[in-house]
């Protein structure tokens, strides 16, 4: 099981690397969807729908973002299942790794 994955210094290295990568590519998705939302609005309630718009979004980040290396498999497949990062950022990590990423990837459902 992932939980009992142990990281080299190099792995720990491309994790951070692609995580990284991966979490600027949701930042980025995410202030572009909300700069769109604020261009539009034209009343207060509509304000109030960005706020919580922003929240929703930044909890969800904060959901998909979890660095426990532990964890990073299933971030990792969840990652590339939502189009925020491809396999190949992940060149430097052990096969295992890139197993269990591949074996965890189907259990995400593509939006």
């Amino acid at each position: 099981m992932y939980h009992d994955l142990k990281w080299s210094a190099s792995e720990k290295k491309a994790a951070r690397k692609a995580y990284d990568t991966a979490r600027d590519a949701a930042l980025a998705k995410v202030m572009a969807e909300f700069k769109a939302k604020a261009n539009a609005v034209t009343t207060p309630a509509e304000m109030w729908a960005v706020e919580d718009y922003l929240r929703q979004k930044g909890r969800e980040i904060d959901e998909m973002f979890d660095y426990r290396y532990s964890q990073l498999p299933r971030v990792f497949a969840r990652l590339i299942r939502e189009g925020y990062l491809e396999e190949n950022l992940l060149a430097g990590l052990a096969e295992d790794k890139l197993e269990d990423i591949r074996r965890i990837l189907p259990h995400f459902a593509k939006d």
